[in-house]
């Protein structure tokens, strides 16, 4: 069992949450899932894109391409994950904290 709650399973849904203009509800822990695997895509894709343009252009370029491309993915898909990372604690800490005081 994890101690982590399921954002989908809580509070509110994505567009009551989107469209709560008093900011009662979070929406980025129901974004962070979709904004990670976009991410991810885009990064595949582009490398991809670079692999064949590369090649285009010669195979040294291509190979390359081919070779570090993974590596500098890897690397930008790390920096992508720890910022939405970041994200998420915040809001969570921040849900925790809204938990812990007193309602007036």
């Amino acid at each position: 069992m994890s101690s982590i709650p399921d954002p989908t399973k809580e509070g509110a849904g994505f567009f009551n949450a989107l469209f709560d203009f008093s900011f009662t509800n979070f929406v980025t822990p129901i974004l962070v899932r979709f904004v990670y695997l976009l991410a991810t895509v885009a990064l595949v894709v582009s490398w991809l894109i670079f692999v064949f343009v590369g090649f285009a252009q010669g195979a040294g370029t291509g190979l390359t391409a081919l070779i570090l491309g993974p590596v500098f993915l890897v690397i930008y898909l790390a920096v992508i994950r720890m910022t939405l990372e970041f994200y998420l604690s915040v809001v969570r800490m921040s849900e925790d904290i809204h938990k812990r005081l007193p309602q007036a």
